[in-house]
């Protein structure tokens, strides 16, 4: 039997709003709208690197961008829908490693650590994230989660 904290809940502050000129959710030094927001926009080019992928796919989980989310998934994996908790405010992300994954290679990986709040509670989620190329661009695969 599981006990309950009581008392009042914490509300979640809001997320900051993300526009083209805000600094890129994903960490580089860009803006928004140059960096990740150009994938999003699905408005030409796709990102060029597994890592620049799983950045942009990071940055649509802080901007609630669903419809990305699957389009960069590789179809093999892809789930039918992707539900995201409105409740959960990404904070931050850490690139802790890379192989491959570049204009050279078919497959990459990425090892991150993304941060988030979550019911006023602070968390964080390491992933080491597995990605293809599919009819030429970048996909995300699956990924494990590794013990620290």
């Amino acid at each position: 039997m599981s006990r309950r904290k009581t008392g009042p809940r914490r509300t979640p502050a809001p997320a900051p709003a993300v526009t083209a000129d805000t600094p890129c959710p994903c960490g580089l030094d860009a803006a928004y709208g140059a960096c990740c927001g150009r994938f999003h926009a699905g408005t030409g080019a796709t990102a060029p690197t597994a890592e620049l992928l799983m950045r942009s796919r990071y940055s649509a989980f802080v901007v609630g961008d669903a419809a990305y989310l699957l389009r960069t998934w590789a179809p093999e994996t892809r789930p039918g829908t992707l539900d995201l908790d409105p409740g959960m405010r990404w904070t931050g992300l850490e690139v802790l490693g890379t192989t491959d994954g570049t204009a050279f290679h078919q497959r990459g990986t990425v090892t991150f650590t993304a941060r988030y709040v979550h019911g006023g509670e602070p968390g964080a989620l390491t992933e080491h994230s597995r990605f293809t190329r599919h009819d030429g661009a970048w996909v995300y695969v699956d990924g494990d989660f590794p013990e620290h």
